[in-house]
């Protein structure tokens, strides 16, 4: 009885800690007195690297913007990790080098995209696999030339 006691208690414990939650952190760590030490029109390139260190990545499409990224996330047992916070810091800077400004966004500029799985909406006709493969039989090589046909029935009249 003492054995299966044992064993219920402990079967027990291993299935509440697969259960546990998870906190995750990714990216920059923000200190908010390092980054309130940066001052447009002050600082330039060396210092803000000094100071806040390498950037998580800079501009695509301008090498004067600097990205530091930070996120938090959490996470139950087997499922998605959900952010629960984000920092965003964008550093600008002149052509010079000099710090022009600060940008700090949050959690408000994440998007949540949703894909519809194994299939991409398109316009146009819904045709099945079977209307795909053989739609075209007795259409291809027509004796009218700029008739209609079934891929095509607003065809007509057409020059060549």
């Amino acid at each position: 009885m003492k054995r299966i006691a044992s064993l219920l208690l402990i079967g027990t414990a291993l299935a509440a800690t697969g259960c546990a939650r998870v906190r995750g952190h990714q990216g920059y760590i923000v200190d908010q007195t390092l980054v309130s030490g940066i001052q447009p029109g002050i600082d330039n390139r060396g210092s803000v690297e000094k100071t806040l260190g390498r950037p998580t990545f800079g501009g695509q499409f301008d090498a004067r913007d600097w990205y530091y990224v930070s996120r938090e996330t959490k996470q139950l047992a087997f499922s998605q990790p959900k952010p629960v916070s984000q920092t965003v810091l964008h550093v600008r800077f002149d052509a010079a080098g000099n710090v022009v400004a600060i940008d700090k966004t949050g959690v408000e500029k994440i998007a949540s995209i949703s894909p519809i799985k194994d299939k991409t909406p398109t316009l146009g006709r819904h045709r099945s696999f079977f209307s795909e493969v053989f739609g075209n039989i007795g259409t291809v090589g027509s004796s009218t030339p700029g008739a209609a046909s079934q891929d095509n029935p607003e065809s007509g009249g057409g020059s060549n």
